[in-house]
């Protein structure tokens, strides 16, 4: 294996890829020290090196190697080969190998049991019965020691779950379904106490006695997992110090000046080690001798140049070790095999699917209703939301009249409702930031198709969440205010609800997959919906606008639904009851309006008053608007799902 990452060239090292558990320590970061030789500031080892920077120099670096090994990194900016057994990975090696990342990615709210199924419902093959892919699940629960809790949550922040180690083997049982020949892991200890740590381990044991090959970080283990290690790697800034039987390591730092203390654990020994903190005569001369260095090149480079060269130190001993020289012929005669045959670069982002498009759809929806029902955030709360300010805008409008305050009243309430169903639609932006982590991994490992799961989301988000709130609102208001008591009018109203949510929540869908952090989709959805509101129609009187502004009114939402919601009840409407309707006197208004009408100046038809607001007041005056906002939906959804296409995948 030979890797090399913005110039620095790591050693060439033993193949991984054999039925072995390996271990992958790694302390500092050559980016971070590069940009202090930019500033110019000093580095202290000492303070550079303390537990906690280690720690979270490590973790970046260690996930790194092990996504460049599962393939699920990014080629640019890297050279070289990763082989197993002398030949290049295939180009979909991340979908028939295993992956646990660190932070455990499952559906909460479904069951251990439901999380493996689905795992094996798209990973295996459509020519696999289903009632073998059931029992396949059994088998991995029984194998994993969970069975007790196979019919238990896994659990979220509002629901009770399975433990640490329970999940953890959840998560691992969801990528054994594919019997992977490779399992590579990230910090599988992270968050478990010391015997939850122990029985994970001791498990990713056994399963490498079974033809399978474990690759995994892991920081600081204790001695007794240690001695669960058959290989072993240590990385210091990006340079291979050791690669080898983990039981002979003891024995390589001894031949180099380095003594572990008897009851000393190994993985800490080798910590303090390469933190430089081990005392022995080979480091003292060299500390002694980077002193006399110092001194010469002055302060500002003295500690960087000490860390620099004993990692250079560390790196050249193993180059000169027996295990490097195996290593060495091992790659040599790799290379003797492969002759001048010229190796086509692969393509590292290549997926491949064991299932149709409607398998996919099929089982992703079912996931989605299944988290909705299940989560009483989304589901309960949503409706009860609806519910409570549809009887708060029905008790404020309650009974609006025909009268110069019922105009007022009515333009009023079609406000509160465009703007509340923009506004309620916000929660959507999360629809796809909080899943992020869960898409990416499971759309690398071949579980769906992008199209698969973004029509998934439509079917279990859009329809069932955005749709049932909206129609619960639109009873409660539309009677209790007392609109036009016509069913026609009253399904119009409807629709242009559910179209208004339709087309607010498309809106923060897009906005959701082109963003990755909450706080940055909320500040955007909320800012693009204020500015709607300016352009809504109710506070400026849209004809009177600018013809240099004029057209921004076209991208508002909210002015669709306020114009279609008036024209819908002002139609065919009459406010001066005590005298007697004439059409004649209402084609002589509508002709004459000048635009610029008001309530206060006597409107007694409703054409009367759209006329004054330049709208129209037939058929087609609602149905232009209504087919505006089903298209501004549409528009939006691409846009949503050209930004998950282009989503970054790839680290």
């Amino acid at each position: 294996m030979l890797l090399q990452h913005d110039g620095d060239q790591l050693p060439p090292g033993p193949r991984l890829f054999n039925e072995s558990v390996n271990l992958l320590l790694e302390f500092g970061d050559p980016g971070e020290q590069a940009r202090h030789r930019r500033s110019e500031q000093p580095i202290s080892p000492k303070n550079s090196f303390d537990s906690s920077s280690i720690v979270d120099y490590s973790t970046k670096l260690t996930t790194v190697l092990l996504d460049i090994l599962a393939a699920r990194k990014d080629r640019r900016g890297l050279s070289g080969e990763v082989l197993i057994d002398g030949i290049p990975q295939p180009s979909n090696f991340k979908c028939i190998s295993g992956y646990v990342v660190q932070d455990d990615i499952l559906m909460g709210t479904l069951t251990v049991r439901e999380n493996l199924l689905f795992s094996a419902a798209l990973r295996l093959p459509s020519s696999i019965r289903f009632k073998e892919k059931e029992e396949k699940v059994e088998q991995i629960i029984s194998q994993l020691g969970l069975t007790k809790v196979s019919d238990s949550k896994v659990g979220t922040e509002l629901i009770r779950g399975v433990s640490g180690g329970e999940r953890k083997r959840t998560h691992i049982g969801m990528e054994l379904i594919t019997d992977p020949p490779v399992l590579f892991l990230d910090e599988p200890t992270t968050g478990l106490d010391s015997n939850t740590a122990k029985s994970v381990l001791t498990l990713l044991k056994s399963l490498s006695r079974y033809g399978r090959t474990i690759i995994f970080s892991i920081h600081q283990p204790q001695y007794f997992i240690f001695k669960l290690f058959d290989s072993l790697t240590l990385l210091l800034n990006g340079r291979m110090v050791y690669h080898g039987p983990a039981s002979t390591a003891l024995q390589y730092f001894s031949s180099i000046g380095y003594e572990c203390e008897t009851f000393n654990n190994p993985a800490d020994f080798f910590l303090d080690v390469m933190n430089g903190d081990s005392d022995n005569k080979e480091n003292r001369q060299l500390a002694a001798g980077l002193d006399n260095e110092s001194s010469v090149a002055g302060k500002s480079t003295s500690d960087m140049k000490q860390e620099k060269t004993f990692a250079e130190k560390l790196a050249e001993s193993y180059m000169k070790s027996s295990q490097y020289q195996e290593t060495v012929e091992i790659l040599m005669q790799i290379e003797g095999n492969r002759g001048d045959k010229e190796i086509k670069e692969m393509q590292m982002q290549s997926i491949t699917y064991t299932t149709s498009f409607l398998h996919q759809l099929f089982w992703v929806s079912n996931r989605i209703f299944k988290n909705f029902v299940r989560n009483p955030q989304s589901s309960i709360a949503e409706v009860f939301l609806n519910s409570l300010l549809g009887f708060f805008l029905g008790a404020i409008y309650f009974g609006v009249k025909l009268d110069s305050s019922g105009i007022q009243n009515r333009v009023g309430s079609f406000h509160f409702l465009a703007s509340y169903e923009c506004f309620s639609s916000v929660s959507a932006v999360a629809l796809f930031i909080q899943a992020r982590k869960i898409f990416i991994h499971e759309y690398i490992s071949g579980y769906y198709r992008i199209s698969a799961y973004f029509l998934a989301t439509i079917i279990g988000d859009l329809l069932p969440i955005r749709t049932l709130p909206a129609i619960v609102f639109s009873c409660i208001t539309y009677w209790m205010v007392g609109y036009q008591r016509n069913l026609a009018n009253f399904l119009f109203f409807m629709l242009i609800l559910l179209l208004t949510s339709y087309a607010a929540t498309s809106l923060a869908m897009a906005v959701s997959a082109g963003l990755d952090t909450m706080t940055t989709a909320g500040v955007v959805i909320n800012g693009i919906f204020v500015f709607a509101m300016t352009f809504s129609g109710l506070l400026v009187n849209l004809p009177t606008i600018s013809k240099g502004l004029n057209w921004l009114q076209y991208f508002s939402i909210p002015r669709y639904s306020f114009a279609a919601l008036q024209v819908n009840e002002f139609r065919n409407l009459y406010f001066c009851n005590h005298e007697q309707r004439n059409d004649t006197i209402l084609s002589q208004a509508v002709a004459n309006c000048s635009g610029n009408l008001s309530p206060s100046k006597g409107i007694c038809y409703g054409e009367e008053y759209l006329c004054g607001q330049g709208s129209g007041f037939d058929l087609w005056a609602i149905w232009k608007n209504v087919i505006a906002l089903a298209c501004i939906t549409i528009i939006f959804l691409i846009v949503a799902y050209v930004n998950l296409r282009c989503m970054r995948k790839f680290t």
